[in-house]
C-alpha cells in the first residue's frame, strides 16, 4: 500500500514457518528441538496433539504437511536450518508478514491474523495456518490483496515419498499475486492529526470534496500497527482490547455522537427548500428559544437575526423556530408525522441515518429517528416542542465523524457528495462506481450558497474566528455537543477555500468542552498543514 503521494506504507517481509509431515517423523531429541524454538516440552506435546485432533484440524492427514509453528524470524530460522537434519519430518517453509513504514494509520490500514475455523468453513480458499485481513483496508480489500493460490498435484509412493508431478504438472495452477493499492491518504496529514489528538479521545476526518477521497482518517487513541505483527500479535491484541480507552475502536466510522451545532446547516437547508424561511427571514432570540421560555438556552448576540448571522453566531433559537414552523404548521402537512417524515428524508439524502458506504469495515449508521419512533414513545401526542433539541443536533440525533465531514464536503460542492473512500487506485483494476458517482441531495444547489456564506461569516467574525488563516478563505461551523455522561464534546467542521474548495474537515474531541476550545484550533492546524 502506498499513500496518495507514492510513499510506501505497508509492504511484505519474509517470514518462516515450521511444517511437519507426521508420516515422516522419526524419533528425535525433542528437548533440543524445543530449545532451538524457545518453547517448552509441554507446548510441543500440546501442539502435536492439536495437529492430530480432527475436531480442531478437520483436514488432518499424516501425509499432508501441517503447520507446527509460524512467524519465525530470520535469526530463529537460521539456527533451526543448521540442525534440521536431526529432525526428520520437519522442514521450513517461506511465508511473508506485513511491515509498516510508519507508526500511524493503524485503524485504516488494518492488520492480518490467522484464520479461525469459522472463516475456513465460510471460504474454501483458506486452510489452517493461513492469514487474512482482520480489520481496516486489510479486511475490506482482502480478496484483492491476497491474490490467488497456486496448486501443485504431486505423486507419492506407498511410503509417502514424492515421486514427481501428476501427469507432468498438466493440472498444476500458477499462483497470481495480489494487487497493490494506492490510498487517498496523505501520510503527513495523518501523522500530524494523530499527534494533535494524542492523549485525547475522538477523531479527525479530511475529505477532498471533488472526489470523495479521504485525505486523513484519525481515530484516537491509536496504536502502532507493528504491534499486531509476529508471534506477539495475540498478546498485544489482548492488551489493547483490555484498555479502557478502547484503542481498537475506529471512532471515525464506528463512533456515534450527537453532532451538536455542526448539524444546524442541515436544518437551514431543509427550511430553505421547504419555503419555511428565506435567507432574510428573521427570528428572535432572548438568550434562548422564547417559545419554550428560553429553552434551549443560547448565548448573547443581536436579535432578531437572519440566517447568515444565525449560522455565524450558532444561534440555537433560530433553528428551533424553523423546526417549529415546519412541524407544527398545518399549512404544509396534515400532521406532525407527515411533516417529520419529510424532514427525516431530507437528512437521509444528505448522508445521515444510514451507512455512507465507506470502503472500511464496521461503519455505523448513526441515528435519525422517524415519526413512528416518537409515536411509540409519546403515544402519538407530540409536536416540535416535544423534540425541539433535534433542531440543534441533540436529543436522539447521532452521527459519525465521517458523516459530519461528508456534510462539510457536500456544502463545499454546493449540493452533492461522492461516497467517501480511502483507496484511490487499485493496480490494474477500476474503482467501484460507488466511489466515482455523484450523489445529489434533495435540496436545490442554490440554497447551499447561502449556507457556505454563513459558514464563511462564522470564521470572519463568529464562533469560528480561531480557524481564520491568512490568504485562505476558510468556512467553518463549531459544535458543542451536550454529553449526559460528562463534559461536553468539542466539534468543528468546515472546508476551504470558500470558492472552489479543495478540502473538507471534521474534528471531534470527546469531553473537549466548547467547539472553539479544541475543535477549532486542531481544525485550523490541519487545514494549514494541507
Amino acid at each position: 500500500m502506498y499513500d496518495r503521494n507514492g510513499k510506501l506504507l505497508v509492504y511484505n517481509q519474509p517470514s518462516y514457518e515450521v511444517m511437519v509431515v507426521m508420516r515422516e517423523v522419526q524419533p528425535f531429541d525433542t528437548l533440543d528441538f524445543c530449545q532451538i524454538l524457545n518453547i517448552s516440552k509441554e507446548q510441543f506435546v500440546k501442539r502435536i496433539a492439536d495437529i492430530k485432533n480432527r475436531r480442531l484440524n478437520p483436514g488432518y492427514s499424516s501425509y499432508v504437511p501441517q503447520m507446527f509453528m509460524n512467524q519465525l524470524s530470520a535469526e530463529e530460522c537460521g539456527v533451526l536450518q543448521e540442525k534440521l537434519y536431526k529432525f526428520p519430518g520437519f522442514y521450513v517453509q517461506n511465508r511473508t508478514i506485513r511491515e509498516y513504514a510508519y507508526p500511524n494509520g493503524a485503524h485504516l490500514l488494518g492488520n492480518l491474523g490467522e484464520v479461525s475455523r469459522g472463516e475456513i468453513k465460510k471460504d474454501a480458499y483458506y486452510v489452517p495456518g493461513d492469514n487474512k485481513g482482520k480489520s481496516g483496508i486489510e479486511l475490506s480489500y482482502e480478496k484483492i490483496l491476497r491474490g490467488e493460490k497456486g496448486v501443485e498435484i504431486l505423486l507419492r509412493d506407498a511410503r509417502g515419498r514424492i515421486q514427481g508431478h501428476y501427469e507432468d504438472g498438466k493440472h498444476d495452477v500458477a499462483p497470481v499475486s495480489g494487487k497493490n493499492l494506492k490510498l487517498a491518504i496523505d501520510m503527513d496529514l495523518q501523522a500530524l492529526g494523530e499527534k494533535l489528538m494524542r492523549n485525547k479521545r475522538g477523531s479527525i476526518v479530511m475529505i477532498e470534496p471533488k472526489t470523495g477521497e479521504i485525505l486523513c482518517l484519525v481515530s484516537s487513541p491509536s496504536y502502532d500497527p507493528a504491534l499486531l505483527v509476529g508471534r506477539q500479535r495475540g498478546e498485544n491484541h489482548a492488551m489493547l482490547a483490555k484498555n479502557s480507552d478502547n484503542p481498537l475502536l475506529n471512532r471515525a466510522v464506528m463512533g456515534t455522537y450527537p453532532p451538536g451545532s455542526t448539524f444546524k446547516p442541515t436544518q437551514a437547508l431543509i427550511f430553505l427548500q421547504e419555503g419555511v424561511i428565506t435567507p432574510d427571514t428573521r427570528y428572535t432570540c432572548a438568550h434562548g428559544y422564547t417559545y419554550r421560555g428560553g429553552k434551549p438556552a443560547c448565548h448573547g448576540h443581536a436579535s432578531p437575526l437572519d440566517l447568515s448571522f444565525a449560522l455565524a453566531t450558532s444561534c440555537n433559537s433560530y433553528f428551533c423556530w424553523g423546526l417549529h414552523d415546519i412541524l407544527d404548521s398545518r399549512k404544509r402537512y396534515l400532521s406532525v408525522q407527515d411533516a417529520f417524515e419529510v424532514w427525516k428524508n431530507y437528512l437521509v439524502s444528505m448522508g445521515y441515518g444510514y451507512k455512507l458506504g465507506v470502503d472500511l469495515p464496521g461503519e455505523k449508521r448513526g441515528f435519525i429517528p422517524n415519526s413512528k419512533y416518537y409515536d411509540k414513545y409519546y403515544r402519538k401526542r407530540w409536536n416540535s416542542s416535544t423534540v425541539i433539541s433535534i433542531a440543534i443536533g441533540q436529543g436522539e440525533i447521532l452521527a459519525t465523524p465521517l458523516q459530519i465531514c461528508n456534510l462539510a464536503a457536500t456544502i463545499a460542492n454546493r449540493g452533492y457528495f461522492i461516497t467517501p473512500h480511502v483507496v484511490k487506485e487499485i493496480q490494474d483494476l477500476p474503482l467501484d462506481t460507488l466511489y466515482t458517482r455523484r450523489r445529489y441531495t434533495a435540496v436545490d444547489p442554490v440554497h447551499y450558497e447561502v449556507i457556505a456564506e454563513g459558514m464563511r461569516q462564522a470564521v470572519l467574525g463568529g464562533t469560528c474566528r480561531g480557524a481564520a488563516l491568512p490568504d485562505i478563505e476558510v468556512c467553518g461551523k463549531t459544535g458543542t455537543a451536550e454529553n449526559p455522561h460528562g463534559k461536553d464534546h468539542s466539534a468543528f467542521m468546515g472546508f476551504a477555500p470558500y470558492r472552489d474548495p479543495e478540502v473538507a474537515i471534521c474534528v471531534y474531541v470527546e469531553n473537549g468542552g466548547f467547539g472553539a476550545v479544541y475543535g477549532v484550533p486542531i481544525g485550523k492546524l490541519m487545514l494549514e498543514k494541507y
